[in-house]
């Protein structure tokens, strides 16, 4: 059978585990659906290609690489974090001023300068001229619109008993039902201008500050990775991906770049005469492994381990949501094959030869 077969490298990368939170914890080779994600990104597909994957590589070492968690809290704090105002309310990203920072962790007032470092007088003096605006406002509902309104409605209750007493259709009852209507304008344009002006005025302009808190957190990062890639699917899929190979720029992280080493087209086979053993670590077909289609421990006697994993591959949409299909695989290094099946092959070449395992 005929396959695509891709080696790549990296000096660095990170597989991000997606249930991993303080220590962005790494996966020791890319997931199937990171790879194919790259490729049809690569290949410029905006459909999916069905395509099976067997993933197998090393890497020389690892080490952890710090970077700084930024945290937006649900409200604005005026005692504690980092006051920012962004550059656009509507979006909660990197794109932001630093206003004033709180000292100490409780006890602190940007509106009042307790215990702050001012890093922008101006923006801080914004921040405190929408707060004192607020107060101006609640002020104002209380001390006059709460009463107008209170006059409406007293206005309403009158109008409907005066109604009630009314014959249906008669003169009185027309004008009261007239009376009625220019009041219920009345209270509209009344609530709706205060609105208005509230959300122009302080809502829209307080929306773009916001509450931030920063933690030192670490990516666990691999060195000097070799992937070799073996990718089956239909004919013209694979001469889609060894023509745009060369478009797939990063796997991982977006500077996780990659150097394209080798790609071509290779015959596997289901059958050898001995016993093959792995050089490379990869992604093993948990079935593979229990029906003993695949040793972890190699009957020449080397010895080797493996980890259970649960790995996306493909995925469905429904209710606006992705359903992925699981792969449950074993990573294991030094195993070792020497019959194969319909996922399991063998790609032999003068320079060196794989355990070809399609998932």
């Amino acid at each position: 059978m005929e396959v695509l077969r891709i080696i790549l490298t990296q000096s660095s990368a990170n597989y991000k585990k997606e249930e991993t939170v303080l220590n962005k914890m790494t996966y020791p080779l890319p997931p199937f659906s990171t790879i194919i994600g790259a490729i049809h990104s690569a290949c410029g597909y905006a459909t999916y290609h069905p395509m099976d994957i067997s993933i197998q590589g090393k890497y020389e070492s690892m080490h952890k690489e710090p970077y700084t968690d930024y945290c937006f809290l649900n409200s604005i704090m005026d005692d504690r974090g980092i006051l920012v105002k962004m550059k656009n309310g509507n979006l909660l990203s990197t794109a932001f001023d630093k206003v004033a920072k709180a000292k100490k962790p409780q006890g602190n007032s940007f509106r009042k300068g307790t215990t702050i470092e001012v890093i922008n007088a101006a923006l801080l003096q914004e921040y405190r001229d929408l707060k004192d605006l607020s107060e101006k406002i609640a002020e104002f509902k209380i001390n006059r619109i709460d009463k107008v309104l209170e006059i409406i409605k007293k206005r309403k209750k009158t109008l409907a008993t005066k109604k009630t007493t009314s014959e249906s259709n008669s003169p009185a009852a027309q004008l009261i039902s007239k009376r009625e209507k220019q009041i219920k304008d009345l209270e509209k344009i009344i609530k709706e201008k205060l609105k208005e002006y509230e959300n122009q005025e302080y809502k829209i302009p307080y929306s773009k500050f916001a509450s931030l808190t920063t933690s030192l957190k670490y990516y666990e990062v691999l060195n000097n990775v070799e992937l070799i890639l073996h990718i089956r699917s239909d004919k013209n899929t694979l001469v889609d991906i060894k023509e745009n190979i060369y478009n797939l720029k990063s796997i991982g992280r977006s500077e996780d770049f990659v150097d394209v080493e080798e790609v071509c087209f290779v015959d596997v086979i289901n059958e050898i005469k001995d016993e093959m053993i792995s050089e490379y670590s990869a992604y093993i077909d948990y079935e593979l492994v229990k029906n003993e289609y695949v040793y972890l421990r190699s009957k020449k006697g080397t010895p080797a381990d493996g980890t259970k994993y649960y790995l996306n591959k493909n995925y469905i949409v429904e209710d606006n949501k992705r359903i992925f299909e699981k792969k449950k695989v074993v990573y294991a290094s030094k195993y070792a094959a020497e019959e194969g099946n319909e996922n399991l092959y063998f790609d032999i070449s003068k320079e060196k030869s794989y355990i070809v395992n399609f998932n």
